[in-house]
């Protein structure tokens, strides 16, 4: 939980005589956290996750079942639809605010804005591939999409880390909740329609425990209830397809 009260606006954090946020250096130790930004790290889970089965995913598409590389191809589209959004997110809404407050970051906010080109590289590569090998589902077509994943774990695996340890303790000093709830909300709006529960299953068991807290903390009793009545049986079905267990 947060150190201190969340600010109750989306101004920028009060800052103190000399232009510190709070008691400290923006993202050094002792400074006032303004939000909590552990939402990076478990949506970053979900993309490692989720990418990283790709391989293992395409391989077990037998040649020609084009039903089954239907759902897989589907699966990835979901995956890359996401990340795209989120990384589309932080450039036009996080960079220029954590520059601008805590100048220090510079640094590092311009190796995110390379490694996010990077990665760029690897998910167009992905979305050209995904079509010819969804319709054909041949060795041959499936050999770019495997290529393109095999570039966006790469990026990840350099990316996520270096995000979590240099960017998110400076958000956490410098970005209000409401900007990062901006963010969240901005991904949510890229999931494609009807996903949404397949969405929250992928962030849900991409999480240590489970997503037993995850749910606790994001979502209402309400919403749980309809998650484990309606949304779980429908992400279970869809993980059995995606594996190629379709028998009823």
């Amino acid at each position: 939980m947060p150190a201190t009260a969340l600010p109750s606006s989306g101004d920028q954090p009060e800052r103190a005589p000399g232009g510190s946020a709070g008691a400290g250096s923006p993202g050094m130790p002792g400074a006032a956290k303004t939000c909590d930004a552990r939402g990076m790290a478990e949506i970053h889970r979900m993309f490692k996750a989720g990418f990283g089965e790709g391989r293992t995913l395409i391989e077990g598409v037998a040649e020609g079942d084009t039903v089954h590389a239907e759902v897989v191809a589907d699966h990835l589209a979901m995956l890359s639809t996401g990340l795209h959004a989120h990384h589309e997110g932080e450039d036009t809404m996080l960079w220029d605010p954590l520059e601008q407050r805590a100048p220090s970051c510079a640094v590092h906010v311009e190796r995110m804005k390379a490694q996010h080109a990077r990665m760029l590289v690897h998910l167009e590569e992905l979305d050209a591939a995904l079509p010819a090998w969804r319709a054909s589902a041949t060795a041959t077509d499936a050999a770019g999409v495997v290529s393109a994943l095999d570039g966006i774990n790469a990026a990840l695996a350099a990316h996520l880390p270096d995000e979590e340890a240099n960017i998110v303790p400076v958000m956490e000093t410098v970005i209000t909740q409401k900007e990062v709830d901006a963010l969240s909300e901005h991904g949510r709006k890229a999931t494609p329609k009807g996903r949404m529960f397949l969405q929250l299953g992928a962030i849900l068991a991409a999480q240590p425990d489970g997503g037993a807290e995850w749910q606790r903390e994001h979502l209402p009793p309400p919403v749980r209830l309809l998650w484990r009545w309606v949304g779980k049986p429908k992400y279970e079905a869809n993980r059995a397809e995606l594996v190629g267990d379709r028998r009823s």
